[in-house]
């Protein structure tokens, strides 16, 4: 199957949100603990502002997966870090695409002056802890037990990145 990356934008809401919905009604790994309607899309939107900001479709044409980075802590204080979120629906994990994701931000952030990249993880998403490491995160930090969800409690794990 092949796969193919567009610059996120208005037309891509639904799939956009039907994937992150998945991952909010499926996994620890989106922290709602109730679907987002569309209106969540202008938050994607409004905080990537500047920054890169993909959808992934399949060759049907089909979004699998949306990622962006986004200002850690807003602000120029921080302005050299930035937070980088991706959802790719299960189906479609496995296959390299949050490793091309990854190498397809890197330059970005680096001709934006930013030399840090941040994930914040679900403890619960061992997927996601486990490709971070992988392609060189971590772990720089750890909230014990502060979010539930399901009737179980988690961490959130932060993972760094030096560029």
């Amino acid at each position: 199957m092949s796969y193919s990356f567009e610059k996120m934008a208005d037309e891509h809401s639904t799939g956009v949100i039907d994937v992150f919905n998945w991952y909010v009604t499926n996994s620890f790994a989106a922290y709602p603990a109730d679907s987002v309607s569309n209106e969540f899309f202008d938050r994607f939107l409004s905080v990537s502002r500047g920054y890169p900001a993909v959808v992934i479709k399949e060759n049907t044409g089909a979004i699998v997966g949306f990622a962006f980075l986004h200002p850690y802590e807003g602000g120029r204080t921080f302005r050299r870090a930035a937070e980088i979120t991706y959802f790719i629906l299960p189906e479609h994990t496995g296959k390299g695409l949050g490793t091309r994701v990854l190498e397809r931000f890197k330059p970005a952030a680096k001709e934006q002056g930013i030399d840090t990249l941040l994930a914040n993880i679900s403890s619960r998403n061992e997927g996601s802890l486990r490709f971070h490491r992988k392609n060189g995160f971590e772990e720089c930090g750890r909230f014990r037990r502060i979010g539930s969800k399901f009737g179980e409690d988690f961490d959130v794990v932060w993972m760094q990145l030096d560029l």
